[in-house]
Formats: C-alpha cells, sequence, structure tokens
C-alpha cells in the first residue's frame, strides 16, 4: 500500500511515497518524469517520512553527508545498478554519464546511463544531480538544471541554507 506526504524543502516541495512503509519516491515540483499523483496513494504520515525529513533537513543545513534512509527501488534491473553507482559517488563530487558506464562495465553505454539516470524515483537521496557531462557541463536534470546546481553549491559548501 502507497502513502505519500509533501515537505518544504529550499528547492520547493518535496513530494515523498512510501510503499509498505518503506521510501520509494521523493519528487520535486515540476518534475520531469515525475509519475501522476494518483500513483502516491493517500496522504499520510509514517515513520519513513519522518526520518526522510529529519536527514534532509540535515543535509540541506550541510551537517548531513550520507543518507541512511531504507529505500525500495523500482526499476529495471539496469536501471537499479545505475540507481546503485549514483549511491557510491561521494558527496561533493561528480561524475560523468560515461564514468557511471565505465563503472558499470558498460563503456559506451553513457546515453542508457542518463536515461536511467533521469528515471530515478528518489532524487537528492540517490544522487543524480552528482552526474555531469563529459566535461563536467550541467547537463539534465529531471528538477531543472537551477536545482541541480544549488544541490552541486550546496555540497561545495557554496550554497548553504
Amino acid at each position: 500500500m502507497k502513502q505519500h506526504t509533501v515537505i518544504d524543502s529550499p528547492y520547493g516541495p518535496l513530494t515523498l511515497v512510501a510503499d509498505e512503509g518503506v521510501l520509494c519516491g521523493l519528487y520535486m515540483s515540476g518534475q520531469r518524469h515525475r509519475p501522476p499523483e494518483e500513483t502516491f496513494g493517500e496522504a499520510a504520515r509514517t515513520a519513513a517520512f519522518d526520518e526522510a525529513e529529519e536527514q534532509l533537513e540535515a543535509y540541506f543545513r550541510g551537517g548531513l553527508k550520507d543518507f541512511a534512509v531504507e529505500l525500495r527501488l523500482n526499476g529495471t534491473p539496469f536501471q537499479r545498478r545505475v540507481w546503485d553507482q549514483l549511491r557510491r559517488i561521494p558527496y561533493g563530487e561528480t561524475r560523468s554519464y560515461g564514468e557511471l558506464a565505465d563503472a558499470l562495465g558498460a563503456p559506451g553505454a553513457s546515453r542508457a546511463v542518463g536515461l536511467a539516470n533521469g528515471r530515478n524515483p528518489v532524487g537528492i537521496i540517490v544522487p543524480c544531480h552528482r552526474v555531469v557531462g563529459a566535461k563536467g557541463a550541467l547537463t539534465g536534470y529531471g528538477g531543472g538544471l537551477d536545482r541541480k546546481k544549488r544541490l552541486l553549491d550546496l555540497e561545495s559548501g557554496a550554497g548553504l541554507f
């Protein structure tokens, strides 16, 4: 059974979605590939949401670098492998799509990595914002390039709230 709640953040409202009490979605307003609202389940408040909100607030203050929220990431096996690699990118660092493809043992699959990255169901916590173009250019982010830049600035210490 799915449930959801909406929390405030420095990046606008965030919709948290849980499936059987485990966080499975974190979506920004206006996000590309955001599922329809009717798939989020009933509005509720759960321990998973409280834990995620507490950790997100600490992250936005610059006091949390590694999330410890239990996640249920629903996707294809390849997508889940990409999302696992995203979680291995250290706070404050970036990787290119090509570097992620190489880490997956799939050189030349940077385009597929980009598509999977764009379908990440748990933004921020699964840090898809840490993926950049081959020469470090800010490219594609479901929440918008402005948010991506602000998240990267936050992690570099330039944008603490």
